[in-house]
């Protein structure tokens, strides 16, 4: 396995160690968290199949702890855009272990962190951020900024939406309510309306209480879904004009994930707030609120205690893997560009519909969640996407070769041609 390596499998998927493991994990973790999804695959037609469990990985590889090795299409949800064990990225965490692993969040910051956060402000031209360590802390680090700038509690997010299963973004998240939303709906505020998107745009008077406006400029688990053009700029100008804070969500769009370094770019807007995070760390879990100085600094200075915070905040660690990750990707935009010309003209070739941008991409097929599991047991892993599993969503690492390519057509084309 060398990152460049089509499927090589040498037992069934998943095999009898990968099988063991999990058996192991349902005696420790929570039920909820990780499927066991023989009855879901029973009730479906497909074959009983539980997940595999991994080992190793490199580039566009996985191996799991039978030997079989993987091509990945889904790149740890988007994380690893960069490729697995980047060399770059993996130099730098050796190097940083060797000297600092921890500072003290807010109290004491070390050198990466500054490097970080100049970073950031010179890729985005945003000027202040707030470091986390998940998409769900920028979210809620924006959510909370957007309130102390405008006094206002309301949240406008949109249907189909994902920000996040904390608390304070699982109240605007509009993908899936009645599964995600639903337990938990008498703790969750009434604060956040959800609009339709990419459809008609909210009306001043619509925002009069709203101090938020939580967007994805392309909806990720949502289905790839793109709004129309335009669209965009017209929600940041009716915002604007009723006074709220526009947050972008590009906690999956941004990092070059969908072609340029962030998707308002591409869209020539500027929010007021943009969240980030997934391939931003190289697979260290990293993430910021990045914002307008106008916006940030709302919060006011530091009275010696915090009024948000983490532990973990600017962990030297993350910051380093962070800050090598954004070195390498900017040599790779253009191969981003290439793998998806060629996603489109392959599935074009086939009557098959394609949404999102760069590689951030849903093919638009019946049972997708089938497909997904027979085109695990060829050797390749995607995942389903939208309300419905209506997309196969293909968000490969930008190191995924051609010939890795051209084996995940033929693969697709059995699986769909046996799911049909």
């Amino acid at each position: 396995m060398n990152g460049r390596s089509l499927p090589h499998l040498q037992t069934a998927v998943p095999g009898p160690e990968s099988r063991a493991w999990v058996d192991r994990l349902a005696q420790r973790e929570c039920p909820a968290i990780t499927a066991r999804r023989a009855r879901r695959a029973a009730a479906l037609g497909a074959a009983d199949d539980d997940p595999i469990v991994w080992d190793a990985a490199v580039g566009a590889n996985i191996r799991d702890v039978d030997g079989n090795i993987f091509v990945d299409l889904a790149a740890g949800f988007g994380v690893m855009g960069v490729g697995h064990r980047n060399p770059a990225v993996v130099a730098a965490a050796q190097a940083q272990a060797d000297t600092l692993l921890h500072a003290m969040g807010d109290a004491c910051p070390d050198r990466r962190r500054i490097e970080l956060l100049e970073a950031l402000a010179t890729l985005s031209g945003l000027d202040r951020a707030i470091l986390g360590s998940s998409g769900a802390d920028a979210v809620e680090a924006a959510l909370k900024t957007a309130k102390i700038a405008t006094g206002r509690d309301g949240v406008l997010a949109f249907a189909g939406g994902y920000h996040g299963l904390s608390y304070g973004t699982l109240a605007a998240t509009g993908y899936k309510k009645g599964a995600f939303q639903a337990p938990f709906a008498g703790q969750l505020g009434g604060h956040v309306r959800h609009h339709p998107y990419g459809g008609a745009l909210p009306t001043v008077a619509e925002l009069a209480d709203i101090g938020a406006v939580l967007v994805e400029p392309i909806q990720g688990r949502g289905g790839m879904r793109v709004p129309p053009a335009g669209w965009l700029a017209g929600l940041i100008a009716v915002a604007h004009e009723a006074g709220a804070v526009v947050i972008f969500d590009e906690i999956y769009t941004g990092f070059g994930r969908t072609g340029t370094w962030f998707r308002f770019q591409a869209e020539g807007v500027q929010p007021d707030l943009v969240c980030v995070g997934k391939g931003m760390g190289g697979g260290f879990p990293i993430s910021a609120c990045l914002g307008r100085a106008e916006v940030m600094d709302a919060w006011g200075a530091s009275q010696g205690e915090a009024l948000h915070t983490q532990t973990f905040l600017g962990n030297p660690l993350g910051c380093a893997m962070a800050l090598a990750a954004i070195g390498e990707i900017g040599g790779m935009l253009g191969r981003v560009a290439v793998l998806e010309a060629a996603i489109r003209a392959g599935c074009a070739a086939r009557g098959w519909a394609v949404q999102g941008a760069g590689l951030l991409l849903g093919v638009v097929l019946p049972d997708a969640f089938v497909i997904s599991r027979r085109l695990l047991q060829a050797g390749y892993l995607a995942l389903p996407a939208g309300e419905h599993s209506e997309v196969l969503a293909l968000t490969p690492p930008f190191t995924l070769t051609d010939e890795q390519l051209e084996g995940m057509f033929a693969a697709l084309d059995a699986a769909v041609g046996e799911a049909g």
